[in-house]
């Protein structure tokens, strides 16, 4: 077995010399033509004239006059829902086995289609991944370990002509023959549904695995890692599994869990954050000395972006349609934009949900920094999510506390408006004082939010609650485990519907 691993290793190495990464405007070019070839002849082809584009001098332009931006609500309503009723060749030709359920905030209820191409594009993403952990400087004998991916069901819903489930259980459902050898916790536990039953199976299962990395959204991976170490009576999790070395993450930021997350391991491990939505995989980490990702250009998705300012958004998070829309040759560092992607699943200038940060134009590389919708802009204080973690970065080192969830929302109360924040921790805080750091940072780091204290914003207010609180408000409105999300910022009425459920007596 060490063998195959010095040969893995070499392979990959070997990959990584003669792979070099494309060039970004090119690359972005040739997805966008192939798309549009091979979609033309579909229904949403024909409207937009996509031959017409295609033969136009500038293609990318032409595209984006011609078809116009979409949320999800208004693709399903126009044009996705005629998949769930059967037809073919809508927005990509033929139809789909598959569609992703996704438990997304944009909308109450998302399903995406899932194309065969798109799973194939899955699968070519996921090896540029592995192909970059040459950069990691990992030994041979890591490459023999087991991966243990902890998403959703692989047990999918079955309709009369397609499948559902979430992303990580299709992608699950669908992984290639050889890495059976090597994916933990096998397809009989990954099927099981519910979350209890599935993490007793794997802390039962567990001494038996050499695991070598693990992958999943941090608060669930953390919450079964306590449980496999309490049902096994381990001190950390590197008792049963000393081989274990890299964490990848993916969909929320890392940091807030980090700190104990690592109380649970004996050494720290390498973290890698991907980027791998319900509509498809878009970004990787590729190297160690950033946690930025790195867009994948290459493989059936064309990237676009809005600058995330007040003028381009409407009121329920929407890109406005006279807002300027820039290809990644366009976009500059530093900025904050609204994402669109274009995919091999027939999505077409779709606003995924996300905001994103381009941290290196050069290098392609991103960070997540919030979702539209998680965005508070009631009395013109302009805060997104990425603000309110550096408030709570702070609030954490004032109290030397943690706090890896909390919700906000602004509320008008008593005839003022206020806001209000929720904050995960089994910490006893002076809340008062905790009102005053995050909005001390708020001001010092947001105009927007300095200028709406002085007027219409005229207090914060903070309530603290165990994180297991947010946990069981999952498990009883939205699930376990998955890719099920903690939302950062809710409407009024939602705000004070949680509030009453996490502040309930036990």
């Amino acid at each position: 077995m060490a063998l195959l691993g010095g040969v893995i290793k070499k392979a990959i190495d070997f990959n990584g010399l003669v792979s070099r990464e494309p060039n970004p405007a090119k690359a972005q070019r040739k997805v966008l033509l192939q798309l549009l070839k091979k979609a033309r002849l579909t229904a949403f082809g024909l409207k937009y004239n996509f031959t017409g584009i295609l033969a136009s001098p500038d293609p990318v332009a032409a595209f984006q006059q011609a078809v116009p931006v979409y949320d999800y609500d208004t693709l399903h309503a126009e044009w996705w829902h005629y998949l769930l009723e059967g037809h073919q060749n809508v927005t990509w030709p033929g139809g789909q086995q598959y569609f992703a359920l996704s438990s997304g905030t944009t909308s109450n209820k998302k399903y995406i289609p899932v194309t065969d191409d798109m799973i194939a594009a899955i699968r070519k993403s996921g090896m540029q991944q592995v192909m970059s952990l040459k950069n990691f400087d990992l030994p041979p004998d890591f490459f023999e370990k087991g991966i243990l991916m902890l998403g959703s069901s692989t047990s999918l819903i079955k309709e009369i002509d397609h499948q559902e489930g979430e992303i990580s259980g299709i992608s699950a459902a669908n992984i290639p023959g050889w890495f059976g050898k090597f994916y933990k916790p096998g397809i009989e536990i990954a099927s099981i549904e519910n979350w209890d039953e599935k993490v007793r199976r794997i802390a039962e299962e567990a001494p038996g695995w050499d695991i070598g990395s693990i992958s999943g959204i941090p608060s669930w991976v953390e919450l079964m890692l306590k449980e496999i170490i309490q049902y096994n009576k381990l001190n950390t999790i590197h008792d049963i599994w000393p081989n274990l070395q890299v964490y990848t993450s993916g969909g929320v930021a890392f940091e807030p869990y980090q700190k104990s997350f690592e109380k649970l391991l004996a050494r720290p491990l390498i973290y890698i954050d991907t980027y791998l939505a319900s509509e498809g995989y878009l970004a990787t980490q590729k190297r160690p000395d950033t946690n930025a990702m790195a867009l994948i250009l290459n493989n059936g998705v064309f990237f676009e972006f809005v600058p995330f300012v007040e003028e381009n958004i409407d009121d329920d998070g929407r890109v406005k349609k006279e807002a300027p829309v820039l290809t990644l040759e366009q976009a500059v560092e530093g900025e904050e934009y609204v994402l669109l992607i274009s995919t091999v699943s027939g999505a077409w200038r779709y606003m995924i949900g996300d905001t994103v940060t381009i941290t290196d134009k050069k290098r392609s590389e991103i960070r997540i920094s919030g979702r539209t919708k998680h965005y508070l802009n009631v009395v013109g204080e302009q805060l997104s999510v990425q603000k309110m973690n550096s408030a709570i970065e702070q609030l954490e080192h004032s109290f030397d506390i943690e706090v890896k969830e909390f919700i906000a929302s602004v509320v008008f109360q008593n005839e003022q408006y206020v806001m209000k924040w929720i904050i995960g921790t089994s910490a006893e805080i002076d809340t008062s004082k905790a009102a005053e750091i995050i909005d001390k940072e708020l001001c010092d780091n947001n105009k927007n939010y300095a200028v709406a204290r002085t007027k219409a914003l005229k207090a914060v207010e903070v309530e603290a609650v165990p994180v297991e609180q947010f946990y069981s408000w999952s498990e009883t409105f939205k699930k376990l485990g998955g890719q099920a999300k903690i939302p950062r910022v809710m409407k009024e009425e939602d705000f004070f519907e949680f509030r009453d459920f996490v502040l309930q007596p036990a």
